[in-house]
């Protein structure tokens, strides 16, 4: 799987689709959250980050944690000096980082993530008291959403709110709420994207 998205980085960014639901993640994540600047973010599945960036003037700081190293050069190569996301590439589900954020983002990337009960547990545990977490994906679908690129990495066809809210509960997490993001709308469907906050 990351061998696929080291190869698709370059172009990743190319389009309106990606870049549309970025800003929609971020228009509907800041109308639920109040973003500080003394808060340090984390963006789990950063990707060349599309919504790292938009967030980053806004807080003290952002961290965009993925898998692809061919997806954190293309970030790298977007910091400047007045607008910087520090790169980190880890599997924090089996390495956890040695500091803790006042929030985790995250945009399109839990549904290639297969044990999301482990995910949750490593959301709770990098987090400060009282951060939070607000996490973009899929609204449970047929698996026609990557069929196009194909579905190697995919381990899930979108998610049941229901399921997914018992998933965050069980980890720990109070006040979750989901929210209407976007829906990306295709020749083959309209695939709707929520977006899940909640509290340590």
């Amino acid at each position: 799987m990351t061998q696929r998205f080291d190869k698709a980085a370059e172009e990743w960014d190319s389009g309106d689709v990606r870049q549309n639901i970025a800003s929609a993640v971020f228009k509907t994540l800041t109308s639920r959250i109040a973003l500080l600047n003394t808060m340090k973010v984390l963006d789990f599945g950063a990707g060349t980050g599309l919504l790292s960036f938009k967030i980053a003037p806004m807080v003290r700081s952002v961290t965009g944690v993925d898998l692809s190293g061919g997806m954190l050069e293309q970030l790298e190569a977007k910091n400047t000096p007045s607008l910087h996301v520090t790169p980190l590439l880890q599997d924090i589900m089996q390495i956890p980082l040695d500091q803790k954020f006042n929030g985790i983002v995250s945009s399109m990337a839990m549904h290639h993530v297969e044990d999301t009960s482990l995910l949750f547990q490593t959301f709770y545990a990098h987090l400060e008291r009282d951060g939070f977490i607000a996490i973009a994906d899929l609204e449970e679908e047929d698996g026609t959403f990557h069929a196009q690129h194909g579905n190697e990495g995919v381990h899930h066809f979108g998610f049941n709110r229901e399921v997914l809210r018992d998933t965050i509960e069980k980890a720990g997490f109070r006040n979750i709420r989901f929210h209407d993001a976007y829906s990306v709308n295709r020749e083959d469907g309209s695939y709707p994207i929520f977006l899940v906050t909640a509290m340590k």
